[in-house]
């Protein structure tokens, strides 16, 4: 039996070719009766029971994803093998989808932060190739992308309608980016600030959102994070209504950045404050370390420009909304 920590998930199954099924096997491991995994064709499914009481399953992730449902002591993961960071590696005649399980405990927790591998193993069809995209990165421009931002329902699967938000509630957003002839890319927020204008004044009253370099400040002493991606093209966040300009109304201007996906660094990042456990990458809570500047000042890195690797949109606006204070006088 292997140990907990030293448990390696492998899952070999067969790849679908041709409309011909190549003698699919979907196979699934056990680790100590916690962790089990079915590769599919193309998704796994991956289920955590924890057997330590003082585990908390919400703070499970696999790769940059968050469980798609938790209860006590269990999580459930179901995703597409071309999400969540999962790497392809082809070895000969395999081809192989990797990733990590990680729990990140805060720091007095008496269970420790940890890492499990996964892998999904499929035999390589005869013909396969990889997508082969242009390495040319001039191409990025403008025209070529087209950036949008609004405000949603409670579910994200709208727009929303009211612009009136009471205070502690939720301003639900959702910012977008449309792709057309591009290599994947991942959309990221630089900066969010809201103000009385629909245009920055530098006399105007302005409340921070999201600075340096993709730093939510508001999740620090509020309840507002970023919400799981559901694509790269897409962010959403769960911004808390703020006692800011209350009963007039309210914008809010970012600045979007489409980025190179492998390119992340201390200034491409999406981190917000989660309690109890501090800054944490939404993208790859693993490597969160990229986040700890965002207590003080997070640089560029020299020798990168935003032409090769992607294209900032600057101001984007959406409002006006109101927030409301409905408490007693």
């Amino acid at each position: 039996t292997l140990s907990f920590n030293e448990c390696y998930l492998v899952m070999k199954t067969y790849f679908w070719h041709s409309a011909v099924l190549l003698g699919m096997a979907v196979a699934t491991i056990v680790a100590q009766d916690e962790l089990k995994v079915d590769c599919g064709r193309d998704s796994v499914t991956l289920r955590w029971g924890a057997a330590q009481s003082q585990m908390d399953t919400s703070l499970l992730r696999l790769g940059g994803c968050y469980p798609g449902s938790i209860s006590a002591g269990e999580a459930m993961f179901h995703v597409d093998l071309n999400d969540c960071n999962f790497r392809r590696m082809v070895t000969g005649d395999t081809l192989m989808y990797m990733n990590e399980l990680t729990y990140m405990s805060g720091p007095k927790a008496q269970l420790k932060s940890f890492s499990h591998p996964v892998v999904c193993a499929y035999e390589r069809p005869a013909d396969w190739a990889p997508h082969i995209f242009d390495p040319v990165f001039h191409t990025y421009g403008q025209g070529d992308l087209v950036f949008h931002m609004e405000l949603m329902k409670d579910d994200f699967s709208g727009p929303q309608m009211s612009r009136e938000y009471p205070l502690g509630s939720f301003i639900h957003i959702s910012a977008t980016v449309e792709q057309m002839v591009h290599q994947p890319l991942l959309l990221l927020l630089e900066e969010c600030v809201a103000t009385t204008t629909p245009e920055l004044q530098s006399e105007g009253l302005v409340h921070p959102i999201i600075t340096n370099k993709g730093c939510f400040v508001a999740s620090k002493t509020s309840n507002s994070k970023f919400e799981p991606r559901r694509e790269t093209s897409e962010i959403r966040l769960s911004l808390q209504a703020f006692k800011f300009a209350v009963g007039k109304e309210v914008y809010i201007h970012c600045n979007l950045l489409a980025w190179d996906p492998s390119g992340l660094d201390t200034s491409k990042k999406a981190c917000h404050y989660v309690k109890g456990h501090g800054w944490v990458l939404l993208d790859d809570p693993y490597h969160s370390t990229l986040c700890d500047c965002c207590d003080s000042s997070c640089k560029s890195q020299r020798g990168i420009t935003s032409g090769k690797h992607g294209l900032t949109q600057n101001a984007v606006l959406i409002g006006p909304l109101v927030i409301t204070d409905n408490s007693p006088a």
